[in-house]
């Protein structure tokens, strides 16, 4: 395999990784929600913590270095306007995705106290989990752009 394939099938899998444990995680976020089960919501809000952390992150760290290592190999600049139109998504995915990232902790621990003290969810925890539900769409919808981009590399 030379290194250009190399490159383009680890950035695929990072892409698959971010797209498939994004949609994942809100999937199980919401359903776990809606049964308005404290245990239930800390658990699941506490394997998505984790999941969040060891492949989402780990595959953001991984997309703009395999991506700029394969346009790098392949000879596109990142200036080209599908390259710069992915970076700059990608990085206003990243501005949605990290403070999500701190409301699944807050949301974690607030079902976890309700959980050990027998009580409802707090007011706190429906407004994290609004505001936490509002900036999965651009993030996803980001994420979705940028894999079209990817795949159509559109002249821009």
């Amino acid at each position: 395999m030379e290194w250009a394939e190399f490159l383009r099938w680890v950035h695929v899998i990072g892409a698959c990784v971010l797209l498939g444990t994004g949609a994942g995680i809100a999937f199980f976020m919401v359903m776990a929600h809606r049964t308005g089960d404290a245990r239930l919501i800390a658990h699941t809000a506490g394997t998505v913590v984790i999941a969040d952390w060891l492949f989402t992150a780990s595959a953001a760290v991984v997309q703009p270095i395999t991506g700029y290592l394969l346009a790098r190999e392949i000879g596109w600049p990142v200036t080209e306007g599908w390259v710069a139109l992915s970076l700059v998504l990608y990085v206003m995915v990243g501005v949605f995705w990290l403070p999500v990232v701190w409301m699944q902790h807050q949301m974690r621990d607030l079902a976890q106290a309700a959980a050990r003290d027998g009580t409802s969810l707090p007011d706190r925890y429906g407004q994290l989990y609004r505001l936490w539900f509002a900036c999965g769409f651009p993030a996803f919808f980001g994420v979705l752009t940028i894999l079209w981009l990817m795949l159509m590399r559109p002249g821009l």
